[in-house]
């Protein structure tokens, strides 16, 4: 893991824990429900051929996601809208995030833009990014010798 990482975890932790543990009664309904973004977790691989970028946005269809490259950077964004029958409802407790996201990946160098593909099952939304031919061929073992 990550230092900062590490920190905004622990960081979310605290805030949801002061959250969960305020009462209901007197405030407005969602108070305390937008404090953090919804910000979708994702996971970044690696193999010789392509990057793999996947991405949790559950409760979301594709309809309501969309993927763009420009300048080699690849964003996702999209909006996760409450349940009409939700927003109606009197809730007394809150925790599931509703609105928009943005997540942007600087690509590097020697990727295929051309080729980059995405699918979207079960509410994970996978991006599959190429390595040229000539990025994939970059990598060259160097024998040692003794000295």
């Amino acid at each position: 893991m990550h230092p900062f990482l590490d920190l905004r975890h622990e960081i979310d932790d605290l805030f949801d824990n002061v959250m969960r543990g305020l009462p209901t009664a007197g405030f407005p309904r969602g108070f305390g429900r937008n404090w953090r973004a919804l910000t979708p977790e994702v996971d970044v691989g690696e193999t010789d051929k392509a990057l793999k970028i996947t991405a949790e946005l559950p409760g979301m269809s594709e309809d309501d996601v969309e993927v763009t490259l420009a300048d080699d950077v690849l964003t996702i964004k999209g909006e996760k809208r409450e349940e009409s029958d939700q927003a109606e409802k009197d809730m007394h407790i809150t925790e599931r995030r509703y609105g928009s996201f943005q997540r942007s990946f600087r690509l590097p160098e020697g990727i295929d833009a051309g080729k980059i593909e995405a699918g979207f099952d079960k509410g994970v939304l996978t991006v599959s990014v190429p390595k040229s031919a000539k990025a994939a061929t970059k990598t060259k073992k160097i024998a040692l010798k003794k000295s």
